[in-house]
């Protein structure tokens, strides 16, 4: 019989992370959920079981004692899957310094320190390494300085980190959502609502308007889609973007005017 898998997943206590921790859980995996605020995690434990572990995954201290754990628990790491993040709102003559340096050690560092510290355990098993970015890493949105710099580097880290040790066994890919009703984006959606005085289903549309799929993702569809990059099954595939936006980033801005000339379309 194998050995059950042991997954790691920073930010599981809400959103991608904990339907990230849903989905491997209900496979039988053995579970880290690491995040900065106990309650969360342990009411996705309660569903999933697994080790919670508190403290805050860009800090390279905490790692040590978190590694330690893992390895006492279940003295394996076969998959990490980095989905802690935060904003990094306002433009760049907005961003104070302390937004700034919150917008990288959330978005960026998070990610770097988890790798860095997961990354003896998973050459230990040619493990896998899926990293959260965001369409942000792709494009800029408006007043968003810090979120933008921080997902765009998010895929350097992804193909550095493909480059130096695939040749040891590890896969690292990201991957890109869009839109993902998750309770951060129905925070954002909160000024259209107030703005247009719509529901919060309305400012998704709204949002989603020109997205071809013309819906927002569930936590659940992104999880999928990292547990496929870690599975067996993407085998061949390192230092890759996998997009999951509903299409979103292949629209040609300059001709979404064009889009409602006819009230239908072939």
């Amino acid at each position: 019989m194998l050995e059950p898998r042991t997954v790691v997943i920073t930010g599981a206590g809400t959103g991608i992370g904990a339907a990230c921790a849903r989905l491997y859980g209900a496979e039988g995996a053995n579970l880290v959920l690491i995040g900065r605020r106990r309650e969360p995690l342990e009411q996705v434990a309660a569903a999933t079981g697994g080790l919670v572990l508190v403290g805050d995954a860009a800090c390279p201290v905490t790692w040590d004692g978190f590694i330690t754990q893992i390895r006492q628990r279940y003295g394996r790491l076969d998959v990490l899957l980095a989905c802690a993040g935060g904003h990094g709102l306002g433009n760049a003559t907005q961003t104070s310094p302390s937004t700034w340096a919150a917008a990288l050690r959330s978005n960026l560092d998070s990610a770097f320190y988890s790798a860095r510290a997961c990354l003896p355990l998973l050459l230990e098993k040619a493990g896998n390494i899926v990293l959260i970015g965001s369409i942000a890493s792709l494009a800029a949105g408006p007043e968003v300085c810090g979120y933008t710099t921080a997902k765009h580097a998010l895929l350097g880290l992804n193909r550095s980190l493909a480059r130096d040790y695939g040749p040891r066994g590890v896969r690292v890919n990201a991957v890109c959502p869009g839109w993902v009703r998750t309770p951060m984006a129905d925070q954002e959606m909160q000024p259209l609502m107030a703005f247009y005085d719509e529901t919060l289903q309305q400012a998704y549309d709204r949002v989603c308007a020109d997205v071809p799929l013309r819906r927002p993702a569930s936590a659940e569809e992104v999880a999928r889609v990292c547990r496929f990059l870690a599975s067996s099954e993407a085998s061949i595939i390192t230092g890759a973007t996998l997009v999951a936006d509903g299409g979103s980033s292949i629209v040609d801005v300059p001709t979404l005017a064009y889009t409602h000339m006819e009230p239908s379309h072939a």
